[in-house]
């Protein structure tokens, strides 16, 4: 992913997702579309991506999923890396969407949140 490009991790099931992909477009705003559980991120990128955020593995996780439970994620004693690694093994548990923009990054949650990305621009 080129630090300047636009892009967005996007579930076209989620109306999250949909609700921020129709708002950047609507505001003409070019963007890469990366269908993450068709295609999910590298662990570089999503590693990337959390510290951008400024959150570590487990606040970017849907924890409500059963994947979540099943597979012990809540375990304390799981590293970074695990987790990362279990994030890009099970896809749905990546909160959606993100938007990537340069070296910053949003959760479009609720969708606006990802404007403060595009700001002086």
């Amino acid at each position: 992913m080129a630090t300047s490009e636009v892009v967005i991790f996007h579930n076209p099931r989620c109306s999250k997702s949909r609700a921020t992909l129709e708002l950047l477009r609507e505001r003409g705003i070019e963007l890469s579309v990366v269908e993450y559980l068709k295609n999910p991120p590298s662990q570089e990128t999503l590693s990337r991506i959390l510290d951008l955020l400024g959150l570590e593995p487990r606040e970017l996780m849907r924890r409500h999923e059963d994947e979540y439970t099943e597979a012990n994620l809540d375990d304390p004693g799981l590293t970074r890396e695990t987790l990362i690694l279990a994030m890009l093994q099970r896809p749905r548990l990546i909160e959606r969407p993100i938007v990537v923009n340069g070296n910053r990054a949003a959760i479009g949650r609720p969708p606006e949140c990802v404007l403060e990305l595009f700001d002086g621009e």
